[in-house]
């Protein structure tokens, strides 16, 4: 019957998984094409993984799954970029700018 037989413990599974290739190529060929780029790392909810916002010095941006925060430093660091913590520094103003902008006339964007 198994009455005192210890139950496995059941794995709690990781909602972080690696950034896919390609993920990484779009993150990459997004800081070569523009300046002042900095990254904005995003924790993990309930809905999403733990993401990596990447804001030009003109506002524009793109996210992208990471492999966890971590990764999303060492990633930040191998490119050469400053990275930071969305709770703790809050999305930059030129990127509010940039959706304004964009939401104001979506036929130039």
């Amino acid at each position: 019957m198994g009455l005192f037989r210890r139950r496995k413990q059941a794995a709690v599974p990781s909602h972080d998984r690696a950034a896919s290739r390609g993920d990484l190529d779009h993150l990459e060929n997004f800081i070569r094409s523009r300046k002042g780029v900095e990254a904005f790392i995003e924790p993990r909810t309930t809905v999403t993984e733990t993401t990596v916002i990447l804001i030009a010095d003109d506002g524009e941006w793109t996210r992208r799954r990471i492999d966890g925060p971590d990764g999303a430093r060492r990633f930040a660091y191998r490119m050469g970029i400053p990275v930071y913590d969305v709770r703790l520094m809050g999305y930059p103003q030129r990127m509010r700018d940039f959706n304004e902008r964009r939401k104001r006339r979506p036929e130039r964007y």
